[in-house]
């Protein structure tokens, strides 16, 4: 029987190569964008993949969390039972940016978003499993477990970037440790080649980078992380459980990041 895989950030990249590769192996393959044409675009390249089920397409705008909730509630109207939760949605902002609800864009996008509608689907993934794709830009993160608001005079894509990457770190560790009926993971996927950070900065390190990852490499990672045996709560490189790096590996703050972020979106953070 096919199972259920709801990959955010799927229009294109990473999420988009493992929504192909799953919907290729018969399963059912929900796809989650921002763009509506992206989100076609991603839709028709996944339903030429597809082998089993018709793929489905949801669209939110992760900066506007009431957009998330009217996306899990129409997640769970859809499809009670989910098996996987890819929690891939993603990227960087060149220039600060203040929600709509209040909080710097790239914490929000990144990891209050999933963190709330990973709360939202709960009930529907008991049993299943959590991927969050982060990144070792974590390793020079200087992340505040309480502040979700940044200062504009201080800001820096990268370093916001990586604060939010060892937030997705944080919180699959903690995940796994209050909710023991999901596996939880983190990865990261490879420096890979995609338009989630549009600015110069991000544009000159393509140019100069060694070893790019493809997404079609990138997207194999997540198919094997939402398929095969892994450790709950651990952060991957490639196929290898690693420590992270410093703040991401603590556990204090994995608890505070939680507490603080259950508060920030308005779920209860009880386990």
């Amino acid at each position: 029987m096919p199972r259920t895989f709801v990959i955010t950030g799927a229009s294109s990249g990473v999420g988009l190569a493992a929504a192909r590769q799953l919907a290729a192996r018969g399963e059912q393959v929900v796809v989650v964008g921002r763009d509506p044409r992206r989100l076609g675009a991603a839709m028709a390249a996944v339903r030429a993949a597809a082998t089993g089920p018709e793929p489905d397409e949801f669209r939110a705008d992760f900066n506007v969390l009431d957009e998330v909730r009217e996306l899990a509630a129409e997640l769970l109207a859809a499809y009670p039972k989910i098996d996987v939760l890819a929690n891939n949605a993603g990227g960087m902002v060149e220039s600060y940016v203040r929600t709509a609800d209040g909080f710097e864009a790239t914490i929000q996008g990144n990891h209050l978003a999933p963190f709330l509608l990973t709360h939202l689907l709960r009930g529907a993934l008991d049993g299943g499993r959590v991927v969050n794709t982060a990144s070792r830009a974590h390793q020079r993160a200087r992340l505040d477990p309480e502040d979700f608001t940044g200062s504009p005079g201080k800001y820096s894509s990268w370093r916001a970037y990586g604060a939010s990457k060892a937030a997705n770190i944080l919180f699959a560790a903690e995940a796994a440790r209050r909710w023991p009926e999901i596996t939880s993971v983190s990865f990261h996927p490879g420096v890979v080649r995609s338009n989630f950070g549009v600015g110069a900065a991000t544009r000159f390190f393509y140019r100069f980078a060694p070893f790019l990852t493809t997404p079609e490499q990138a997207g194999e990672l997540l198919t094997w992380l939402s398929t095969a045996e892994v450790a709950d709560g651990a952060y991957y490189v490639g196929h290898k459980v690693t420590r992270p790096d410093t703040v991401a590996a603590d556990p204090a703050v994995a608890a505070r990041l939680w507490e603080a972020s259950a508060a920030a979106v308005g779920v209860r953070a009880a386990g």
